[in-house]
Order: C-alpha cells, then structure tokens, then sequence
C-alpha cells in the first residue's frame, strides 16, 4: 500500500555529456521502469543510443519522502525550467499555473502584475476629443511628463471608467496595447496624426507629445448620455489616472449604471 510520503522526484542522466533528458514521479520501483523503454519516443531513442555506447543511463532521485502532490510540483517546476532540453513529452500537472515558455522578455498579466480597475479623466480640449476615442477606439494623455508618465502606467488588460469633467462617467474601456507617442499610432492601416491632425500639437517631443493606448470599449456613450449621480459621493478626481480599488461606492455605481460586472472582465 503506498503511504502519504512515499513519492518521490527522479532524473534520467546520459553518461556521455551528463545531460538530465527525462523527470519523473512516483513510488517504489517506478524510476527503473524506463530503463528498457523501446518504441520511437524521444525517451526511447536516447535511452537506446546510450545502451548502443556500451553504457547504461544514470538514475539519480532528486527529492524523496513527498505527497503525491508535492512530487507533481516538483516535477513540473523542473519541466518548466528545463523541459525544452528533455525528452519528455508533457509539462506534467499544474502546468497552467506556470508561465509559458519562452515569455520571459515581457510582462504577463497574473504573473508580474495584476489587471486593476481605474478611473481615467479623458481631459477634453481643442486637440483631444471624446468623440474621436468612441471612433477609433483609445484613450490618449501628455502635453506634459507628468500626463505622459500616467497614461503609461497602464498595463495591457486593465480597465477604466472614462469620466468626462461637466458631464459624467462615458464609458468602460480595457487597455488593448500600451501608450506610444501618437505619431508612432496606426489606426485602421492610417497615421493617427492624419486621422486627428489636431491631436499633433507637439508630437516630435518625447516629453510633450500625445501619448496614445488602444482600447476595446466595453461600453460607452456620448457625453450628453453621461452617467452621473451628483452629489452622491461618486469619485472624481483632476488625476488622469487613478485606482479604484477604495472607491466600493463609485464601483458599484458604475457596474449598475453601464450594466456591467467588473469581477468578471477583470478576471
């Protein structure tokens, strides 16, 4: 009968170059189970090409006296981290838990950061205007370090409630690819310079310029269909962008007012 800690972690060494080719799990004798593998796996062929050598491969547990679970654990940290160069032919259990291969050179949503809900103040003036984000789908801040710095705050994934200072919340919006300077944009195969030539007031200037994020707009309106409750508690701010991770009252609102539910298009 196999007790609770009974499991552990092996390796299968090739004594030719010392290179780990294959992990396992288990109990009693099942490390010693490949060692006459035959067939056209990759495990197989290796295992065949090293008896061919005159040699046997090396058979070395990693960690013993495990729960099943934690064998599984183990055994897939290692295959993640080294299954690319092994001849196993899975990723073995609790592999949606672990980063996919080869994403190391970016951010990953659940994993460096998580998706969180802001409000965003759209800020309109002559060379930004609400209408042109409900057309062409973004949101844009700069003419300044400071408005530029916090739109880039934006990671791809988050949401916001677009608010409209005089009129009240437009939309709902999730964040489709971070902020570029707006003569760096292409919208619908154009320059979005030549789409909103008033949004090119200092475009040249990587401190000045308009910086553009594209959106999915979840819902939105237009500003003489704002949803606003005045005084009323609801949070506004003069910041273009802030958490609402403290505003429960404000959230709620929004999620009644645009009819939608924020824990599932954050999830």
């Amino acid at each position: 009968m196999i007790q609770g800690a009974d499991y552990y972690v092996y390796v299968y060494i090739d004594p030719r170059n010392l290179e780990e080719f294959y992990y396992g799990k288990g109990c009693g004798s099942r490390k010693d189970v490949h060692i006459d593998a035959a067939g056209n796996s990759s495990k197989a062929k290796r295992i065949a090409a090293i008896r061919k050598a005159g040699e046997k491969p090396i058979i070395r547990v990693i960690a013993r006296g495990l729960e099943e679970e934690q064998a599984y654990l183990i055994e897939a940290t290692l295959l993640w981290k080294l299954g690319k160069f092994t001849t196993n032919q899975v990723a073995g259990h609790f592999q949606e838990k672990f980063r996919p291969r080869d994403t190391l050179h970016r951010e990953l949503p659940g994993f460096d950061f998580q998706n969180r809900l802001y409000y965003f103040n759209v800020g309109e003036r002559p060379y930004r205007k609400w209408e042109d984000y409900r057309k062409y789908k973004f949101i844009s801040a700069g003419q300044g370090v400071r408005w530029r710095n916090a739109i880039l705050g934006f990671h791809t994934g988050d949401v916001f409630a677009a608010y409209l200072k005089g009129h009240g919340f437009v939309g709902i919006g999730r964040i489709k690819e971070s902020a570029l300077r707006i003569n760096q944009v292409v919208i619908n195969s154009k320059p979005l310079v030549a789409l909103c030539p008033n949004m090119s007031l200092n475009c040249e200037s990587a401190e000045k310029s308009e910086y553009v994020a594209k959106v999915e707009w979840i819902k939105e309106v237009p500003a003489e269909k704002a949803k606003m409750k005045w005084k009323a508690g609801i949070y506004t701010t003069t910041h273009i962008r802030a958490s609402l991770d403290r505003q429960p009252e404000t959230v709620s609102y929004l999620s009644e007012a645009f009819g939608v539910k924020f824990d599932k298009i954050l999830a």
